[in-house]
C-alpha cells in the first residue's frame, strides 16, 4: 500500500474530516456551493509575508543565509551572459532547448531546461502573492517577475491541498506527510523519499533545502518506476486525475547540482498532444536522469526564462495560476 493510499487513515485534519463536513452542509440549502466556494476559491492566507517570516527563521534555520528580500544567495554575483536560450553566471548554467517528437494528432513537444548551479541554493522557492496559504493564486510568470527570476517553472501546487511537507527555502511551511516528496538537499544532492516516515524538522535538520509534495517518482535508478499510471496524488474528495495523455511539468537528476526541468505542453493537437505517466518517464530517462518526479501539469505547467514564457501552456501563450515556483535568480 503506497503513503498515498494510506495518508487518509491517518488521525489528525485530514480530507475526511473535511468531507464529513461538506456532507453536513448539504442538508441546507447552498450548502455545497458554500463548501466548495470556501474550500477551492477563497483564500485562506496562513503567512500573509512569508519574505519577513523567511527571514525570521534564519537563525533557526542551518546552513546557508538566503536575502529573502532580494532573492539572492551567496555566490551569485559576477556578470551574467544571456542568450535567447542560455544563461550563465557565477552560480549557475541553464540551457533551454526545444524538442517536437510525432506528426499530426500525435505530435508532442516539450521543453527542457538543462541547468548545472555552483551551489544548491541557487535554486530557490516563491509563492504567489508572498504568502502561504491555500487558494493563493498568481501566473508562474508573475511570480517569477516579482522575484526578479531569470528562470522559473511551476511548483507542486500545495495550495492545492493542506497535506504534504512544505520545506522552502531551508524553511518548514508544513508537516503533514502524506505521499511520496522530493527533497532538495544544501549539498547539491536531491532525493524521492516518503513523507509518513520523516518530519519536516528532520529533513531541515538533515540539511534539506526544499521540498516538493506532488508525485509519483517517475525513475528509480535510472528505469522508468512500476505503477507510475496508477498513481493518485489526493486520494479524498477532490483529487484530480493525473492518468493519461497530459501536459506534465518534472524534475530531473543527471547528477550533484545538475538537474533537468520538462514542460510538456498538451491538449493541442497538431502541436502537442501531451504524454502519459509512462512518456514523461521515457522522456526524462532519455535525458539522463536517474532519478525522475513529476510535478503538477495540466494547465499549470509553464515554464519561464529571461522574461517570458517558453512553452505555451494553455494555448494563446496563457498561463493559469499556480501556488509557488521553482526560480533561479537573476
Amino acid at each position: 500500500m503506497t503513503p498515498q493510499q494510506t495518508r487518509e487513515r491517518k488521525p489528525g485534519r485530514t480530507r475526511r474530516a473535511i468531507i464529513a463536513g461538506a456532507v453536513a452542509l448539504t442538508l441546507s440549502a447552498g450548502g455545497a456551493t458554500a463548501w466548495a466556494l470556501d474550500r477551492f476559491v477563497v483564500q485562506h492566507v496562513e503567512i500573509a509575508d512569508v519574505s519577513a517570516y523567511e527571514a525570521s527563521q534564519a537563525g533557526i534555520s542551518s546552513g546557508t543565509s538566503t536575502n529573502t528580500s532580494t532573492g539572492t544567495v551567496p555566490g551569485s554575483g559576477g556578470t551574467a551572459v544571456t542568450t535567447d536560450t542560455s544563461y550563465v553566471s557565477g552560480s549557475s548554467n541553464i540551457s533551454i532547448s526545444t524538442t517536437t517528437t510525432g506528426s499530426g494528432d500525435d505530435t508532442v513537444t516539450y521543453y527542457v531546461a538543462d541547468v548545472v548551479l555552483d551551489d544548491a541554493t541557487t535554486l530557490q522557492s516563491a509563492f504567489a502573492n508572498d504568502s502561504f496559504g491555500e487558494n493563493i493564486t498568481e501566473t508562474t510568470s508573475a511570480i517569477a517577475e516579482a522575484n526578479s527570476a531569470v528562470f522559473a517553472i511551476n511548483g507542486d501546487y500545495y495550495g492545492f491541498r493542506d497535506t504534504g511537507i512544505v520545506i522552502r527555502n531551508g524553511v518548514v511551511f508544513r508537516d503533514e506527510g502524506a505521499r511520496q516528496g522530493l527533497a532538495f538537499y544544501r549539498d547539491g544532492t536531491v532525493q524521492v523519499y516518503d513523507e509518513t516516515t520523516t518530519t519536516a524538522g528532520q529533513l531541515v535538520a538533515e540539511g534539506v533545502w526544499n521540498t516538493l509534495s506532488f508525485g509519483p517518482s517517475l525513475l528509480d535508478n535510472g528505469e522508468v518506476a512500476e505503477g507510475i499510471e496508477d498513481v493518485e496524488v489526493d486520494t479524498n474528495f477532490g483529487n484530480h486525475s493525473i492518468q493519461g495523455e497530459q501536459p506534465r511539468t518534472a524534475v530531473g537528476i543527471i547528477d550533484d547540482n545538475h538537474l533537468v526541468f520538462v514542460v510538456v505542453d498538451g491538449r493541442s493537437p497538431g502541436y502537442s498532444a501531451g504524454v502519459t505517466m509512462t512518456g514523461l518517464a521515457g522522456i526524462m530517462q532519455g535525458l539522463g536522469a536517474t532519478t525522475a518526479y513529476n510535478i503538477d501539469g495540466g494547465g499549470s505547467s509553464t515554464m519561464y526564462f529571461n522574461g517570458g514564457l517558453v512553452n505555451n501552456p494553455l494555448g494563446g501563450d496563457r498561463e493559469r495560476g499556480t501556488s509557488d515556483i521553482l526560480y533561479i535568480a537573476q
